[in-house]
């Protein structure tokens, strides 16, 4: 199941996948990261309750603040937020909950509304006060524009007065408890002005002090959510009071000194919009969360899949359970999904820090963020199903990144509503006949005929052929839907458009896979790429061949041939899973920490006061004897 390849092009090759997988300045990127949580303070810690594993959450925050040479400057470097997703995620949800909320959503949201002027923001960087968010309410997750929580304008006292009006527009799973010390929060609320409603703003205001909620604010703790602990309430304001530079304003609108309010931007969506663009990063950092947590399981699946030995045929000798095909197979095409995963999300973080193109940057960064974390969490379960039982323990790391992916794939925006989004935007963004630029690959071949299985260029075409077929699919759908109906025909349209978005993601994956393979010299790194590579793009086509089969894209020999192809590059991929694995970065700390992932994960249920420890037998136990 291994391949050899001796050691000095083995480590090339490591590094040179590593460098594919992080990046070209890993070492500079996540070099920080990879050593901080190889340190004690974050290794896995004994049994806790879930008040402590909490409490341990906000010290590891605590921790890490004092190891940074600036929160400032983490907040607002969105590849360093990225980072810290990436590598916390798998050790710690909660931190990585509490500490993304902190650095990107309140700090970095004070700054880009002038916090580090007119703002002292010593306390936040020092931690003598948490940051926290308050925006979606009990009524309103999605639609988050519509929250009812209001600030009032006071003339007299020049300032705001926050309340919240009813039950469904309290502040919904924020973590405003007492847990980590005194909280201030950035909550979101209509900003009214002599009775006109001006929109959805931010507002500095402080929740807590160090043991209770300061006078006005009325905090409640939510049922326990599955998963790691943490201190999710409900938050609600009776006409608690806040100066006037508690408003982050900006030219998305202000209240001048005349106590008026103005505004560049007429929309107050887009107002709204402009208050929360924290949201757009927080999207990286929870694609970066899935992307680390599928690679951390990943890693243990297919080292426990190596050293857990099962009865081999006619039980005549012992093979590791990874020797069989139906153990291999899911781990090797889950190689092939967290590479594209990786590969996709870096794609998307490039487009969008450079600027370029904001609302196509914006919609690649939704769209990824939708379908790497259901990718993940797909490699996820299917990890923790080849570890067995194991796995659902909670000291062998697994169990809590089962639900911690849950809570990526709804924080930022829920999958289904953002995929929605990009799924309009992409419907009447271009005309029907309109192919992605990518489709010409997916041509017939010079002899006539469908192009080769085998050519990288034809099978990416073929995705982005797949991408084409589902919008105009949408689109004619959308034309037989009655008109004066927008909800009728966009109901008509969602499903194949919603596929549509589906092979958007697919495609840019496997453009991002083949960019990625160009860029590497010869030799077995490129090989090992070119492999994957092609075992992503055949899995989707395969399941998808009905469509390219009627659209003359396919063959039928071709049909009937793809899952011989899929087949076959499994078993090359699957002879390469443990360098792959090696390729990932993970520190051996953090691997050493999860007792499965070692060849030795006996021992981590081994009982010192046992017959066999302590020199007695069977027989003496029988008889009650020591």
């Amino acid at each position: 199941m291994t391949a050899t390849i001796d050691s000095p092009s083995a480590e090339r090759s490591t590094e040179l996948l590593t460098g594919v997988l992080l990046g070209g300045n890993y070492r500079r990127e996540h070099g920080f990261w990879q050593r901080l949580i190889s340190t004690e303070p974050f290794r896995r810690p004994d049994h806790r309750t879930t008040e402590e594993r909490l409490a341990l959450a906000y010290e590891r925050l605590r921790v890490l603040n004092d190891c940074l040479d600036s929160g400032a400057r983490l907040a607002a470097d969105p590849r360093a937020l990225a980072a810290l997703h990436e590598w916390l995620g798998p050790v710690d949800p909660a931190l990585t909950t509490v500490a993304g909320i902190h650095y990107n959503l309140f700090l970095g949201s004070l700054l880009d509304h002038g916090g580090d002027g007119h703002r002292d923001l010593s306390d936040f960087l020092r931690l003598r006060r948490i940051g926290t968010f308050l925006c979606t309410e009990v009524a309103h997750g999605n639609d988050a524009a519509a929250v009812e929580t209001t600030a009032e304008y006071d003339r007299e006292r020049d300032g705001f007065v926050l309340r919240t009006p009813h039950a469904g527009a309290q502040k919904f799973m924020p973590n405003t408890g007492p847990a980590g010390g005194p909280k201030t929060g950035l909550v979101a609320a209509r900003l009214l002005v002599d009775g006109a409603d001006h929109g959805v703003f931010l507002f500095l205001v402080p929740l807590t002090d160090e043991g209770q909620p300061l006078p006005g604010v009325h905090i409640r703790g939510l049922p326990t959510r599955t998963g790691s602990p943490v201190d999710h309430c409900l938050t609600s304001f009776d006409r608690v009071f806040v100066g006037r530079a508690a408003l982050l304003d900006g030219d998305h609108g202000r209240v001048g000194a005349d106590g008026k309010f103005s505004s560049a931007v007429d929309n107050r969506r887009r107002r709204f919009l402009a208050s929360i663009g924290r949201v757009t990063s927080g999207k990286i950092s929870m694609t970066a969360c899935a992307v680390g947590c599928a690679r951390a399981t990943l890693a243990v699946a297919v080292r426990y899949g190596g050293h857990r030995y099962i009865s081999g045929p006619r039980g005549s000798h012992r093979v590791p359970v990874i020797a069989h095909r139906s153990h291999h197979g899911p781990l090797a095409a889950a190689m092939a999904t967290v590479f594209a995963m990786s590969l996709l999300h870096r794609r998307a973080l490039d487009r969008w820090e450079r600027g370029e193109r904001r609302e196509e940057a914006e919609r690649l960064v939704a769209v990824a963020k939708g379908w790497i974390t259901w990718q993940a969490r797909s490699v996820i379960v299917e990890c923790r199903e080849r570890c067995g039982a194991q796995a659902l323990l909670e000291h062998n790391g697994m169990s809590e990144l089962v639900t911690g992916v849950e809570g990526a794939i709804t924080a930022e925006g829920d999958n289904l509503a953002i995929h929605a989004k990009a799924a309009a935007e992409m419907l009447f963004a271009a005309a029907p006949a309109a192919a992605p630029a990518a489709a010409p690959a997916a041509a017939p071949a010079a002899g006539g005929g469908p192009g080769d299985l085998d050519d990288p260029g034809f099978l990416g075409g073929l995705l982005a052929e797949l991408e084409r077929i589902w919008f105009v699919r949408a689109r004619e759908r959308m034309g037989l839907a009655p008109h004066g109906d927008p909800l009728g025909r966009w109901n008509a349209a969602a499903g194949p458009a919603l596929r549509g978005v589906e092979a958007h993601a697919q495609r840019q994956a496997a453009e991002a896979y083949a960019e990625a393979v160009a860029v590497l010299p010869e030799g077995p790194a490129r090989d090992r790429l070119g492999e994957l590579e092609r075992l992503f793009a055949l899995d989707r086509i395969a399941r998808n061949s009905g469509d390219l089969l009627a659209a003359g894209l396919l063959s039928a020999d071709q049909v009937n041939g793809l899952p011989d192809r899929v087949e076959q590059l499994i078993a090359t991929v699957a002879a390469h899973l443990p360098g792959l694995v090696d390729s990932f970065g993970l520190p051996p700390e953090l691997l050493a920490d999860w007792p499965i992932a070692g060849a030795d994960y006996v021992a981590a249920y081994d009982d010192p006061g046992a017959f066999w420890q302590t020199g007695g037998g069977v027989r003496d136990v029988v008889r009650g004897e020591r």
